[in-house]
């Protein structure tokens, strides 16, 4: 009969593979985080033909497994073909992952809890929602803020627009005549969210400075209730994700409270920087706002995945989703808290311990020093719009809004279009380069070169480091 105690098809490993194993992973760990500080980008310039050879793209299915070694040097080979979020990288929206973060990341997979409920998880259950009103105090939102982790902002609002939906339309209307409000900066997770929710989405004009028009967004809210349509939702922007902007929140939080419209703040990107004393007066209102995006993973050094959305009233998505569970998820409880179940607040029911990373990195740092970090990010785009300014062969298109700097390589040679193209060029060249990395935007028809700086290991040398880069390749 053999053993009754083991079973010939465990997956688990020895002593010695397990500690091999753990060992070169974090060795492997290490190795990421040092090139992390120091760069570059990339090992060497990406590409589609060299990643296959990499991973193997060709090769079958194993259908019998490989050695603890022989898996280990795999998984250096698919990292080093990869991105870093060095000091200079300045593409795209996200911070590094600070070393508190990755190590209580590793934790979490190693515990690998389900957090649906309190039932299945109740210590992660507990860290979710004190992380939660921790985050809700870091922006000046709410102290006592309660909400949901997901997994990056597009999920966040699209959750955000179900709550508003639930809370301020009637059940039985015509979804096709409902109206969310958002201004034309506004990341288009919010129009592709409205959309998946089959509502009308509104663009609402901004002013000189990209900010929603306040007056645009009484007119555009006016003449749709005089069509018969529905306006349910206006949605404000605290940094938008191609210049920084942030909408005057006070402003806006007035238009949906005399319209009794539900507000939401897309702060995915920017929302941090309410931390900082010296920006805290960009976002005067935030508090007013009805429910707020936050992705830890740009701008707070968590690893991604980790968004949170950030609400006063907890039974704002218990409208939206606690309704229709099955038998089997009943919950026999004494206590309140021993009752809460996250499926009655958001989408998902499988959920990963989203939320020790960012707790144990708001426990390890602190919230004054990474305010001060923030801050001190924000400086350093102000001083890269500064260097743009004083030189001759380089335009400054947008900003710096927040950490984010909109400029173009501008030699008086070329006219409007050829200044596109050449900029469109230049991109490419400093994209596979390595030593900088830059996204683009467009301003005003304009393409322009993009630098947002979310890290904590950039200094004003890599900075200072942009403008030859881009010099030398154009």
């Amino acid at each position: 009969m053999g053993d009754p105690d083991r079973r010939d098809t465990s997956l688990d490993l020895t002593g010695d593979d397990l500690r091999g194993l753990l060992a070169g992973v974090l060795a492997l760990a290490e190795q990421e985080l040092g090139a992390a500080r120091s760069g570059p980008v990339f090992e060497r310039p990406p590409s589609a033909v060299e990643i296959d050879r990499v991973i193997g793209a060709h090769r079958g299915l194993p259908v019998d497994g490989e050695s603890v070694d022989d898996l280990l040097a795999a998984c250096a080979a698919v990292l080093a073909a990869g991105r870093r979020t060095t000091p200079a990288f300045f593409g795209y929206v996200q911070s590094p992952a600070a070393p508190v973060g990755v190590a209580a990341d590793l934790l979490a997979s190693a515990a690998d809890q389900n957090v649906t409920s309190w039932r299945s998880s109740p210590a992660a259950a507990a860290v979710e929602q004190q992380t939660l009103r921790w985050l809700g105090e870091f922006v000046g939102f709410d102290r006592e803020a309660t909400g949901i982790l997901v997994s990056g902002g597009s999920s966040a609002n699209l959750t955000a627009l179900l709550v508003a939906l639930r809370a301020v339309a009637d059940p039985d209307a015509d979804r096709r005549a409902m109206r969310v409000y958002a201004s034309a900066e506004t990341h288009f997770s919010v129009a592709k969210a409205a959309t998946a929710l089959g509502v009308g989405f509104e663009p609402v004009p901004v002013d000189g400075d990209r900010r929603l028009d306040p007056a645009a967004l009484r007119d555009a809210i006016a003449a749709d209730r005089a069509a018969g349509l529905v306006p349910i939702c206006v949605v404000a922007n605290a940094g938008t994700t191609a210049t920084g902007a942030v909408d005057p929140l006070d402003a806006v939080a007035a238009v949906a409270t005399d319209e009794e419209l539900w507000m939401h703040v897309d702060g995915a990107y920017g929302a941090p920087a309410a931390a900082d004393p010296a920006s805290r007066p960009l976002f005067a209102g935030l508090h007013r706002a009805d429910s707020v995006c936050i992705d830890a993973h740009k701008w707070l050094y968590a690893p991604v995945d980790c968004s949170a959305l950030l609400l006063h009233d907890a039974a704002a998505t218990a409208r939206a989703f606690g309704a229709g569970a099955d038998d089997y998820v009943r919950i026999l409880a004494e206590q309140p808290a021993e009752a809460y179940a996250f499926w009655d607040h958001g989408l998902e029911l499988s959920r990963r311990f989203r939320a020790l990373k960012l707790w144990a990195t708001l426990r390890f740092y602190g919230a004054r020093r990474l305010a001060a970090a923030i801050g001190e990010e924000i400086r350093l785009a102000a001083g890269l719009a500064e260097l743009v300014r004083a030189a001759e062969d380089f335009e400054l298109l947008a900003g710096p809004g927040l950490s984010v700097c909109c400029f173009r390589h501008a030699p008086t040679h070329l006219d409007e279009h050829a200044l596109d193209e050449h900029n469109e060029r230049i991109l490419h060249d400093v994209q596979r380069d390595g030593r900088v990395y830059l996204s683009n935007a467009t301003i005003d028809g304009r393409f322009a070169l993009r630098a947002c700086i979310t890290n904590f290991r950039t200094t004003r040398a890599d900075v200072e480091r942009v403008l030859g880069v881009v010099r030398e390749l154009a």
